[in-house]
């Protein structure tokens, strides 16, 4: 269990660290491919990683189990949407506050890089604790599947956090500091989440599609937006089905 908790945050590290090959930033077709490939892999996770199997669990209420997913989802979204009117949004080449953002520059920055993360950390502990508990929906490869699905999308997410801040002048060191401090809330929201577990495997449909719902707000509020800005979108949309078909394989072949 622990290798699959951590798997997410050893990926974030690893993208963190490509910011010592850079010297002052990433090319604008690498940006769009990097953004584009870890959509796709979050959007597929979401669906087969999380919605299918929250489906799954509540086959019991014949054409009513989609409400259970449908809630879900929805409270996900309002939860990220909320998340992102307090806090600000990291991209490539600039820092956005929220409307309501009155931090400091440096708080700023690590809420930022945070924010993409606190979804994925959930739906690892949000799987795993159905499978410590055995769901049948849920089994130890689907849960793998699930980690380092998020571990290789979170590869180019890590760059896509520390990048930005080396071309704003801040040293390599610190930004590979900032790029892994933001993958410490995956596991700590994991193990959150497990210990919780008990109490929440009634609800596991409802925080399947909660988590589904968190991580789809990041890919269309953050991360399409960044791949279709400008030029070279073919680029970043064939990254896309790229990732796609990656996280597709890994939770259809391991699953």
């Amino acid at each position: 269990m622990w290798q699959i908790i951590l798997i997410p945050f050893l990926g974030t590290s690893l993208g963190a660290a490509s910011v010592f090959l850079f010297k002052e930033g990433m090319t604008e077709k690498l940006q769009r491919a990097l953004t584009g490939f870890a959509s796709g892999v979050m959007v597929a996770a979401s669906f087969f990683s999380l919605i299918v199997p929250a489906l799954e669990q509540v086959e019991e209420m014949g054409r009513l189990r989609f409400i259970p997913v449908v809630i879900g989802f929805t409270i996900g979204m309002l939860f990220l949407l909320f998340l992102d009117d307090i806090t600000p949004h990291m991209h490539f080449n600039k820092l956005e506050e929220g409307p309501r953002s009155k931090l400091k520059r440096t708080t700023k920055l690590v809420l930022a890089v945070t924010l993409h993360n606190i979804p994925e950390g959930m739906a690892v502990g949000i799987v795993c604790a159905g499978w410590l508990h055995g769901n049948k929906a849920i089994t130890f490869a689907g849960a793998l599947a699930l980690s380092l699905g998020i571990a290789i999308q979170n590869f180019p997410e890590g760059a896509i956090v520390s990048v930005p801040l080396l071309g704003e002048g801040v040293p390599k060191k610190k930004t590979f500091v900032y790029g892994v401090l933001s993958g410490i809330v995956e596991p700590i929201g994991a193990l959150l989440v497990i210990a919780a577990s008990k109490l929440l495997i009634p609800t596991m449909p409802y925080l399947l599609s909660f988590a589904a719902g968190a991580m789809l707000y990041v890919v269309v509020e953050e991360l399409i937006p960044e791949m279709s800005e400008g030029p070279h979108s073919n680029i970043a949309t064939l990254c896309f089905a790229i990732g796609f078909i990656v996280m597709l394989s890994l939770d259809i072949g391991l699953g």
